[in-house]
Order: C-alpha cells, then sequence, then structure tokens
C-alpha cells in the first residue's frame, strides 16, 4: 500500500517520542513493500538535532511551509491507499481538510499522544491539532492508547471507528550492547523532564538513592531544572543520544520507568521506553497502571514498583533473578511488541476498512483494548 503520513516529526529524535516508533514503523513496511512519504515541517529545533536525513523504502518530505508543499501532497494523496495526520502535527488542520478532500484513500487520524488529548480537552483548552469538527470526518482513528480512550475519542471527538496501534520496538535498533562505563548504575533512568512525572522520578529514584548511598543511580535526559534535587549518588547524562540508548540500558543493572501523569491515569499507555530497555536486554522496573499486565507479566517479565521499599526491594534481587526477568521480557518483547507485530495489527485494521483490503497483507492477532 502507499501511506501518506502528515506527522510531528520523523528526522528528529530529540525530546519525542515519535520518531522512533514511525522509523521502526516505515522500516518494517517497506520490508513488506509498501510505500510511504511521511510530510514534516522543517522547524527549527529538529532541523537543529536531526539524526535522520532520508527515510529508507520511502520519502521524507521536508517543507518551511504548508504553501509550499500543498500541491504536492494533493499529488501524492491521488494515487495513496490511505492518507494519515497524526497528534502534534504543526500542520495538522491544513492536512486534514486536504486528507478529507483525497479522491480514494482512507482517512486516518493517529493520535500518538491520546491522554494528553483528552486531559486538554477536558480543561477547556484548544487543541491545534484537531479541528472544530473534532475527528468525525476519519475513516479510522488509530490511538496509542486503548482502554477506555477508544471510547472517550468516540464519545468527546465524534471518532466513527477506533482502534488502539500501541508502541513498538524496532530490534535491528535496539538490542543488547557492550556496556560502557559511563553509563553504568544500580539503577538507571532514560527520560526527558517531564513536571508530571517528577512525583514518580522522586519516589522512585531519588528517595532510593538517599536510602542507598553506596549505590551509583543514573539518569539520562535533557531538561532538568536546576532545583532538581539531585544527590551526590545520582549522576547525570545530558541527552543520550538516540544510538547510545542501547549502551545505556545494557550498562545498567535495572533500569525505571516512570509513565507521564496523564498516560499512567488513562492506563493502557505503554511508554516505548519499555519496549527499547527490554529489547535491549535490560530488567526493567516500572511504575503501575491498569493494562500494564496485558504488555508483560508482572514478576516474571517485568518487575513493578508502587513506592520506594519496591524499589529498595528490586535492587536487592540477585544477579541471576534480575539476569532471569531481563531475558524474560526480552523474549516477550520480540515476540509481541516489535514494529513487525503492530505493523501486522495495523494491516488488520485497514483490512477491515471497505475497500482497504487489496492493499494490505495478511492479517495476524493482536492485543485486545480492553482487559
Amino acid at each position: 500500500m502507499k501511506l501518506i503520513v502528515f506527522g510531528l516529526t520523523v528526522s528528529s529524535a530529540w525530546g519525542n517520542g515519535h520518531a522512533t516508533l514511525w522509523r521502526g514503523l516505515c522500516r518494517a513496511m517497506a520490508e513488506r513493500g509498501h510505500h510511504v512519504v511521511f510530510f514534516e515541517r522543517d522547524v527549527p529545533y529538529y532541523r537543529a538535532h536531526r539524526d535522520l536525513t532520508a527515510l529508507p523504502g520511502g520519502q521524507l518530505v521536508l517543507f518551511d511551509a504548508w504553501s509550499t508543499v500543498e500541491a504536492r501532497a494533493a499529488g501524492e494523496l491521488a494515487d495513496a491507499d490511505v492518507a494519515m495526520v497524526t497528534s502534534y502535527c504543526p500542520d495538522a488542520r491544513a492536512a486534514t481538510d486536504l486528507v478529507l478532500a483525497a479522491p480514494r484513500a482512507k482517512r486516518v487520524f493517529y493520535d500518538l499522544d491520546t491522554p494528553v488529548t483528552l486531559a486538554r480537552l477536558q480543561r477547556g483548552e484548544v487543541v491545534e491539532y484537531i479541528g472544530p469538527d473534532g475527528l468525525a470526518g476519519f475513516d479510522l482513528v488509530l490511538s496509542y492508547t486503548g482502554g477506555r480512550a477508544l471510547t472517550a475519542l468516540k464519545d468527546e471527538l465524534g471518532a466513527r471507528q477506533v482502534a488502539p496501534l500501541y508502541g513498538h520496538v524496532d530490534p535491528a535498533v535496539h538490542r543488547p550492547a557492550a556496556a560502557i562505563a559511563r553509563y553504568r548504575s544500580d539503577l538507571s533512568y532514560l527520560g526527558t523532564y517531564a513536571a508530571d512525572r517528577q512525583a514518580g522520578v522522586a519516589d522512585l529514584l531519588v528517595e532510593p538513592a538517599r536510602r542507598h548511598p553506596d549505590r551509583r543511580f543514573l539518569i539520562g535526559g535533557a531538561q532538568y531544572p536546576a532545583d532538581f534535587p539531585w544527590g551526590p549518588n545520582i549522576h547525570f547524562s545530558h541527552h543520550v543520544v538516540p544510538e547510545e540508548h542501547p549502551a545505556f540500558f545494557s550498562s545498567s543493572r535495572l533500569t525505571l520507568n516512570v509513565t507521564r501523569a496523564a498516560m499512567a491515569e488513562m492506563g493502557w499507555c505503554p511508554s516505548g521506553r519499555v519496549f527499547e530497555a527490554t529489547a535491549c536486554g535490560a530488567a526493567v522496573l516500572s511504575d503501575d497502571w491498569a493494562g500494564l499486565d496485558a504488555f508483560y507479566r508482572p514478576g516474571t517479565e517485568i518487575l513493578i514498583a508502587r513506592d520506594a521499599d519496591d524499589v529498595c526491594a528490586a535492587m536487592d534481587l540477585t544477579d541471576t533473578e534480575l539476569q532471569r526477568i531481563a531475558e524474560a521480557g526480552r523474549d516477550r518483547t520480540l515476540t509481541d511488541h516489535t514494529a513487525a507485530r503492530r505493523l501486522d495489527a495495523l494491516e488488520r485494521i485497514l483490512a477491515d476498512l471497505p475497500g482497504c483490503a487489496s492493499a494490505v497483507g495478511v492479517r495476524q492477532p493482536e492485543l485486545s483494548a480492553e482487559p
């Protein structure tokens, strides 16, 4: 199939969770003979941190202003099978108008930020990537989040047909790597600073570090404020570049996942970092949220921490016990949570849309959206 995407970014993995997901999905699509054309506004922020300039097996179209690319976009849509607009696309409203007028393509909106979208709506804020008519004009709305978020997309934004398309990992990119001395730690955490994640980081990393001054803790990320409560045994690596993520995860005895508040409250919204870390063979310790046990078996494939006591208990496990969890988590990820598995799901979902079945491959089973 030919898929046209109007998205936030695929060219820069700096400070966003979209790019890595799209790269994995596009690679999987190219391997199956699908063709992706990704339209991305060339904003200064991502231009300064660009780490991909061409889309393997597809086309990356960078543009300065919508007016300069609208005619080309319309031309690409003329023979497209699927046309997709994503959350946080800077030109989402203009792209939506073009997509809804497409002559033959199935019209899809993919919200990779559903909990944030719904939380902003509930606060009465304007969601700039959704027009005044909501999502009613699309044939399909995909959501990075399952569970009750799917009902909310129908009730609050008028989506006619919804389906989850969860995060994933590209095992060709995220895999076990040699440890690096500067990333060695007893407990690591990789994530950009977020105010609504700070309470979890304080409870699940800062407090355990205070209790265990003899152990080494490591945070990798960006945008951490000057008043962050650093301790003498909490080390910092500013913005771990994507190509070093495998080494970061592989160098830690245990790595922590802390979910943003809106995602944790909504549930059924696994962080891409969980898939990446497990694929790299790391033992993952995560905060808890509804639906987590549909992705990994707690205590067997992943460890759960609700407070500092749970973190300290996990850190006291033997290397053999942690290795067993790491291996089981990696096996689960490679079986159920790769980009290829999500493409199975996307093909299955699209095959159910009238007139689209001939453009996609074999339908495969996938995670349900609800317990």
